[in-house]
């Protein structure tokens, strides 16, 4: 069974910074790209960043380039988020995302929430 965990969202200020983990279990972590997205309150769900199965490939939404960056640990089976100069629209709940066996699997979510 896939299973993905995201952790570490949290309250911060305007312009601070924050790391996302997303844990992968149940599937050959390395086999398949990955992405983030998140869901603010009111709007449609919506693509972050993707990462390929290496991580030498990256794409972003034009929303958060050059503020967030996506990375990932093979051995680890772990995906992450490092986002920077936190606005108060990306107030989101973040997901973790992969498309394993011909099925959209997905997080529980974790609460990101930029507010001074």
């Amino acid at each position: 069974q896939v299973q993905l965990v995201e952790s570490g969202g949290c309250l911060v200020q305007p312009g601070g910074s924050l790391r996302l983990s997303c844990a992968a279990s149940g599937f050959t972590f390395s086999s398949y790209a990955m992405s983030w997205y998140r869901q603010a309150p009111g709007k449609e769900r919506e693509l972050v960043a993707r990462i390929s199965t290496a991580g030498g490939s990256t794409n972003y939404a034009n929303s958060v380039k050059g503020r967030f960056t996506i990375s990932r640990d093979n051995a680890k089976a772990m995906m992450y988020l490092q986002m920077n100069s936190l606005k108060p629209e990306d107030t989101a709940v973040y997901y973790c995302n992969a498309w394993v066996r011909s099925t959209d699997w997905w997080g529980q979510g974790t609460q990101v929430t930029v507010s001074s």
